[in-house]
């Protein structure tokens, strides 16, 4: 089962939220694979970063590089236009907001650390960028590492595991313990829903996700309208906020920590729900 606290250090400062937890979607891209979860201006920031808190997010998780399936990143400058305005109105809107920050990028990371960012959020493990963990490690700054196999614009192509959820667990377990020799103590798991992963490897992962509890560390599920979710029911992102939300109680049922979501306000009901069946 999910763990009551949260606790990690961001820059010498304690922080504590409450598990199960929401972590709330800001693209600040023009291209991620949900059209409404695209802010490209300060007021829609700052809009979407206010609802979200105001629903109950605990976290606000912001990426201007997107990795959907068939994606090629941005160049690094025009990565970091898009991302510090954005951290900078939020830091100055909402002072006391937990940003999270998507990112395989360790001058990314670096700069939106230095703003006041507070968490990084790596697709990669730090395969792309391995100096990216000892940015975390300098600036004290708890790690999000997430499974995937190949990079973005392949990795759906002809995803391959003779065992899934051994294969995704090895993994984490090899770059945890990569992590805490950078010095990366604040260490939360990601299993990579959709990221390097079939229909039905996403699905063998979520019926096993308690799995991954034994590494004692905060398990983050991002599996908010994804294919996992609206191709097996052959309709539209737009369309699969119920089955994200069927989806997401089970996840908690199963562990999950932290929620990853693009509607905020449904997740906060099913961790409501969760709590009541759980006690």
């Amino acid at each position: 089962m999910s763990q009551d606290k949260i606790i990690f250090r961001s820059a010498g400062q304690l922080f504590d939220i409450d598990s199960p937890a929401v972590m709330g979607i800001i693209n600040v891209t023009p291209d991620s694979f949900y059209g409404p979860s695209r802010k490209q201006n300060l007021q829609e920031w700052v809009d979407s970063a206010g609802q979200m808190l105001e629903d109950g997010a605990s976290i606000l998780d912001l990426g201007a590089a997107s990795t959907r399936p068939g994606s090629d990143p941005p160049s690094e400058e025009e990565e970091l236009n898009r991302l510090l305005p954005a951290v900078e109105a939020l830091k100055n809107h909402f002072p006391d907001v937990i940003i999270s920050i998507d990112t395989f990028r360790a001058n990314v990371a670096c700069s939106a650390l230095d703003m006041g960012a507070n968490i990084i959020n790596d697709i990669s493990a730090g395969n792309f960028d391995s100096e990216i963990l000892n940015v975390c490690a300098h600036y004290s700054a708890p790690y999000i590492l997430m499974h995937m196999q190949g990079i973005p614009s392949t990795m759906q192509l002809n995803p391959e595991y003779d065992n899934v959820v051994e294969e995704v667990f090895d993994f984490i377990s090899s770059k945890i313990l990569q992590c805490k020799s950078a010095g990366v103590h604040d260490i939360w798991i990601d299993p990579g829903f959709g990221f390097g992963k079939t229909l039905e490897h996403n699905y063998a992962l979520l019926k096993k996700l308690e799995v991954f509890k034994i590494h004692r560390r905060p398990v983050v599920v991002g599996i908010s309208r994804k294919g996992m979710v609206y191709r097996l029911l052959e309709i539209q992102p737009e369309q699969s906020l119920s089955a994200t939300s069927a989806l997401h109680l089970q996840a908690l049922m199963k562990g999950a920590d932290i929620l990853r979501v693009h509607d905020v306000k449904e997740a906060v009901q099913m961790i409501k729900l969760y709590h009541k069946l759980k006690h």
